[in-house]
């Protein structure tokens, strides 16, 4: 196995376990415009390609742009504010970014969550072990555009043979096929191993500690 110079990560599915802060503010944002409650898997299926669909795909299919627009306003108002109950990291992970930073390599975030929130919710969880946060904003399209992932590489200062990308979705080896990046998939996240395999995952793999094998070298 090639040693690898950084290491990007999607974040929600990947470093973070946050399906149930996004699902309980989908359904407040629902209940608010008496709509039905989504359940947990589906928000699951739901979510990959930012917040702006994640709300499309948990409307009734007969909503407008407008009312879209407007559910969006109130769902980030109230993520604002809960994005924290119940997320959290999942087991192993904290452990593995410090072996990283142990290790002299660099790393950056890459997510389809607005930026905000990705650099609120990076600094809060992870602290000083991020280098680099980026999310959705005016001048970063969301994956699988490469934007996100161009902008963290110059930062890093490596190029795309050199990073490695982690991420849990379809959406994610997407992503690093288009930036020309390998790409491994967690099998803990959002999606299952076989949608992983299916789409063309570099790599898969199933538990936290497994992310630091690639940047020692053989």
């Amino acid at each position: 196995m090639m040693k690898y110079k950084a290491a990007l990560f999607d974040l929600d599915g990947t470093l973070l376990d946050s399906l149930e802060d996004m699902a309980n503010s989908i359904n407040c944002m629902l209940a608010e415009k008496g709509y039905e409650a989504r359940s947990l898997d589906e928000v699951r299926s739901f979510v990959g390609n930012g917040v702006k669909k994640l709300v499309q795909r948990s409307l009734p299919p007969h909503c407008s742009e407008e009312e879209s627009e407007v559910c969006l306003t109130c769902f980030k108002s109230h993520y604002g504010e809960k994005m924290q109950d119940k997320t959290k990291p999942y087991a192993g992970i904290i452990e593995a970014l410090c072996e990283l930073k142990r290790l002299g390599v660099p790393m950056a975030i890459i997510s389809n969550k607005y930026d905000d929130a990705v650099k609120k919710l990076t600094k809060e969880m992870f602290g000083q072990l991020i280098d680099i946060a980026i999310g959705t904003s005016a001048k970063i399209q969301p994956k699988p555009a490469v934007d996100g992932i161009c902008l963290a590489l110059e930062m890093l200062g490596v190029n795309p043979a050199q990073a490695l990308y982690f991420g849990d979705s379809e959406v994610d080896v997407l992503t690093a096929q288009n930036a020309k990046m390998d790409c491994v998939g967690v099998a803990w996240g959002f999606r299952e191993k076989k949608v992983l395999q299916e789409c063309g995952a570099n790599y898969i793999i199933t538990e936290p500690d497994e992310i630091v094998d690639f940047f020692i070298a053989p």
